[in-house]
């Protein structure tokens, strides 16, 4: 297929698709290379630049969705709600699940010190984590892991994009000595 024609027919399935679409589906759909399918989601990417809606990719998925910065207009054409923003307890979870995926309601409580069945709960009904299976261990407790919807929401193509972690420094005590861990006889 000439790049011509493949660039309108992969708009016009993206469109149509509403959710993302993975680049090895793209490659079926249309019996190219996984190469030329970048190409074209490159073109389409320039094609669109100026206008309102952008491809985007998420990890090996792309989708054709609204520019931020366009938000308003859309909640006001469709009377949009603004949702509650995520507590500080949900973004703590949020970051406990996506820098340790796939991981159990129990690391999740046992990082953070305090029960997480609510907000674990909620995350899950806002689509920013799913279950991932379970966990090979007597109760076989679940696992989970962020979402594409939670890529979307933070504008992030794959978990890479994190932030680093910040590394930990020392204790130091009153005295300006370093503290270390374990005995020290």
């Amino acid at each position: 297929m000439k790049m011509q024609e493949l660039i309108p027919a992969m708009e016009a399935v993206l469109f149509s698709s509403g959710d993302p679409i993975s680049l090895d589906r793209l490659t079926q759909i249309f019996e190219e290379t996984p190469e030329k399918i970048e190409k074209a989601a490159a073109s389409i990417s320039e094609r669109l630049c100026g206008s309102g809606i952008e491809i985007i990719r998420l990890e090996n998925t792309y989708q054709l969705s609204t520019r931020g910065e366009y938000a308003d207009y859309i909640k006001k054409a469709f009377d949009i709600r603004r949702r509650t923003p995520l507590s500080p307890a949900s973004l703590e979870v949020l970051a406990v699940v996506a820098y340790n995926q796939p991981v159990t309601k129990a690391f999740i409580e046992q990082v953070r010190g305090v029960d997480c069945s609510g907000v674990v709960s909620t995350l899950v009904e806002k689509g920013l984590i799913e279950e991932r299976g379970r966990l090979e261990l007597p109760g076989k407790p679940l696992l989970y892991g962020t979402t594409k919807n939670f890529l979307r929401c933070f504008g992030i193509s794959d978990l890479s994009e994190l932030p680093p972690l910040p590394k930990s420094e020392p204790e130091i005590n009153d005295v300006g000595e370093q503290l270390t861990l374990g005995n020290t006889e």
